[in-house]
């Protein structure tokens, strides 16, 4: 069976001096941040992760963005460490979501096969009666 999506983290421990942190050219007060990913994130696990982010309540001084193995997030640098569990809660749930696709996946492929099995087994009887009917013609004879 093939995955239906990969889970994706943020890369931990953070090596600091590599994240690329600039002052965003649109907004005065907001800073662009690219976080690592451990993962390039599939179309599957990006869309279960706008639909999280952008439903969340609290996305009024901020926006981020999939690119590539990063999260690039645009706010302000206020509360930065609250914005920063934000964006782990927003990975977890949408890990979950995968999880549960994933569980969905398996228990339709398993439903599948139930009914070829299902669907099989009147013609292997069929078979197998027609295979006595012919002994016993030819018994007959």
């Amino acid at each position: 069976m093939e995955l239906v999506s990969r889970k994706v983290n943020l890369l931990k421990p953070f090596d600091v001096d590599s994240i690329n942190i600039r002052k965003d050219e649109y907004f005065a007060d907001a800073f662009i941040v690219d976080l690592p990913l451990d993962y390039v994130p599939d179309h599957v696990w990006q869309d279960i992760f706008d639909a999280k982010w952008k439903s969340s309540r609290h996305l009024w001084d901020r926006k981020l963005y999939v690119l590539g193995n990063k999260l690039r997030l645009i706010t302000s640098p206020d509360d930065f460490g609250a914005k920063l569990n934000w964006i782990e809660a927003m990975i977890l749930e949408t890990n979950k979501a995968v999880d549960e696709q994933l569980l969905a996946f398996q228990q339709e492929e398993e439903r599948r096969t139930k009914a070829e099995v299902r669907k099989q087994t009147p013609w292997e009887e069929r078979a197998k009666i027609e295979m006595i009917k012919d002994a016993l013609r030819k018994k007959s004879a």
